[in-house]
C-alpha cells in the first residue's frame, strides 16, 4: 500500500474533503488525510497523507502556515469572503488607506493573542458547528481562542484592496483577519483572495499536479523527518516498539522533549514516541512494518 506525504496545489472551488475524495481516487488508497483545512475559495498548499502517514496528521497539522491574503474594503459578507452573501456595504474613511494607518492597524493584530472565530467556521457551540448554526440564520456569540502571529507583513495598497502575507500558528482564521483589520481601518471588509504557500515544512515547491499524484507521493520516513525531530533505534530497541514496549533511557534516541519519530537502521518509519519525564521512551503511535521486508 502506497504511504507518504502528498503535496497538492489545491485550486478554487473544492473543498478539502473534496481534494482527498480525488486522492483517493487517484491513488486507489482508502487512507488519505489532510493536515489543515483550505477554504473552497483558497487555493494552495495542501499536504495529504497516504496510507500509514495518516497517522503524522496530527503533526503535519499542528505547524504554522504561511499565507498570501488579499482584503477588499467596504464590503462586508456573511462567510467573510469572495463566495458570501453580501449584507453591508461602508464608506472608507478618507484616511483608511494611507500607509501609516495600515500599518498601525496591522501592528496591533501581530501583538494578537485571541480571535474571535467567524460565524461560518467549524468551530463547535453548544454541540453544533458554528457554519450549520449560521446557515439556519442563528447567530451565536463564539467565545475567543487563543492564537499566534508569527509575521504579518504589508505587500501592497491598491484602493480599495489590501494585500499581505502572514505567517500564522494553528487555529488562526485568515477571514477574521479580513474582518478585524477593517473594523480597525473604521470600514467592513472581507477576503478576495487567499493562497496558502507553506504548511508547516512543505511549500508550493513541493506540490505536484494531478497528473503526477500516484508518483510524487514523498516516502513516509521523508515526509516524518521533515516534520518531527528523529532518531535511529537499535535492532531491539526496534522489536520492543514494534510491541509497544517502553524504552530504556539509552534507548532513546534524542533527549528532546516531545514526539519524536523513530527509524529502523533502514530507515523505515518504526513509530512516533516520546521521551517521558523519568527518561525512558513511550510509543504513541506504531507503524506497521512495510510489505517489501
Amino acid at each position: 500500500m502506497t504511504s507518504g506525504i502528498l503535496v497538492v496545489d489545491k485550486p478554487a472551488g473544492p473543498t478539502s474533503h473534496d481534494m482527498v475524495a480525488q486522492v483517493r481516487r487517484a491513488l486507489r488508497v482508502r487512507e488519505v488525510g489532510h493536515a489543515g483545512t483550505l477554504d473552497p475559495f483558497a487555493t494552495g498548499v495542501l499536504v495529504m497523507a497516504v496510507g500509514e502517514a495518516t497517522k503524522l496528521v496530527a503533526y503535519l497539522s499542528a505547524d504554522d502556515k504561511a499565507y498570501e491574503a488579499t482584503v477588499l474594503l467596504g464590503v462586508g459578507t456573511d462567510t467573510l469572503d469572495a463566495q458570501g452573501a453580501v449584507v453591508v456595504r461602508s464608506e472608507l474613511p478618507v484616511d483608511a488607506l494611507l500607509p501609516s494607518r495600515v500599518e498601525r492597524v496591522l501592528e496591533g493584530e501581530r501583538e494578537r493573542t485571541t480571535q474571535v472565530p467567524p460565524q461560518y467556521s467549524a468551530v463547535h457551540h453548544q454541540g453544533e458547528r458554528a457554519y450549520d448554526l449560521a446557515r439556519r440564520g442563528e447567530v451565536v456569540e463564539l467565545a475567543a481562542r487563543s492564537v499566534a502571529v508569527r509575521e504579518l507583513r504589508l505587500v501592497g495598497l491598491a484602493p480599495p484592496l489590501v494585500e499581505l502575507f502572514l505567517v500564522v500558528a494553528k487555529g488562526y482564521y485568515v477571514r477574521a483577519l479580513a474582518r478585524d483589520l477593517a473594523e480597525g481601518l473604521g470600514t467592513v471588509g472581507h477576503l478576495v483572495k487567499l493562497r496558502r504557500v507553506r504548511s508547516g515544512h512543505f511549500s508550493l515547491s513541493d506540490a505536484v499536479g494531478p497528473n503526477d499524484w500516484t508518483t510524487g507521493v514523498i516516502p513516509l520516513a521523508d515526509g516524518a523527518k521533515r516534520c518531527l525531530p528523529y532518531g535511529i533505534l537499535t535492532d531491539d530497541a526496534v522489536r520492543k516498539a514494534r510491541f509497544g514496549q517502553l524504552l530504556l533511557p539509552e534507548e532513546v534516541p534524542s533527549e528532546a522533549a516531545g514526539a519524536q519519530a523513530w527509524l529502523d537502521t533502514k530507515g523505515q518509519v518504526v513509530a512516533v514516541g516520546e521521551r517521558r519525564p523519568d527518561g525512558f521512551g513511550r510509543v504513541l503511535r506504531g507503524f506497521g512494518i512495510p510489505s517489501s521486508r
